[in-house]
């Protein structure tokens, strides 16, 4: 079964306070981005990789990839004006068979062993996404104040989020509503159910400083593992 990967990057990086968009920010010497698009494929070498950028962001990713030798091959697509419209460009330039990941840009830190346990649970289950367990207190907020709720009932999602590529096109059809705050969201709507498989709690995402220096720790040994 062929798998696709379709890495969506259209952050502005506005929680990060940099001009740069995050994801062309670099870690261990290069764009945050250039070590995602690399995950995927040091895992499987043969994944057809769809990169969505922001039609305006191109010209400096050219030259990001120009400066940094970046040769991977991939298909770029332009981004859409939400999350929800850039999935759907990237969809659309893959074809109804096989499986896709849809991934955060952002997210450079993808173990082979985790994408494994995605891409063997979607033969089986054609909806999965990784999650990994709440490890501190949670409260909810209530009319009185807060409460405190049982952490063991929730769980924290990441990317990649895998499918059947026909299951997750059909689902793209719908209208958007902004109740669609990820890809398994979109899937659930039609009533699809989701299955749930063990993520990784380095597989974080870049969106703040804080985020950044996590980053260059883990860099180094991930790109050596």
């Amino acid at each position: 079964m062929e798998r696709y990967a379709v890495i969506v990057a259209g952050g502005k990086g506005l929680r990060m306070g940099s001009e740069r968009p995050k994801q062309f920010l670099c870690i261990g010497g290069k764009p945050i981005l250039m070590h995602t698009l690399e995950a995927f494929y040091r895992y499987d070498a043969t994944i057809h990789l769809v990169l969505v950028l922001p039609h305006s962001h191109q010209p400096l990713w050219a030259e990001l990839c120009e400066e940094h030798h970046f040769t991977l091959p991939y298909k770029l697509v332009d981004g859409g004006e939400t999350r929800f419209h850039s999935v759907k460009n990237g969809l659309s330039a893959i074809p109804n068979q096989g499986v896709v990941a849809i991934h955060d840009g952002v997210r450079p830190f993808l173990h082979s062993n985790m994408l494994d346990r995605c891409f063997q649970a979607v033969e089986i289950q054609r909806a999965v996404i990784p999650v990994i367990n709440v490890v501190d207190t949670v409260r909810q907020l209530t009319p009185d104040g807060s409460q405190t709720v049982d952490r063991n009932t929730y769980k924290l999602v990441q990317t990649p989020q895998l499918f059947k590529t026909s299951l997750l096109k059909q689902a793209y059809e719908q209208p958007y509503t902004t109740a669609f705050t990820d890809d398994a969201s979109v899937v659930e709507a039609m009533g699809e159910k989701v299955a749930l498989v063990e993520g990784s709690r380095e597989n974080i995402k870049i969106t703040t400083p804080f985020d950044m220096k996590v980053a260059e720790a883990l860099i180094g040994n991930f790109i050596h593992s």
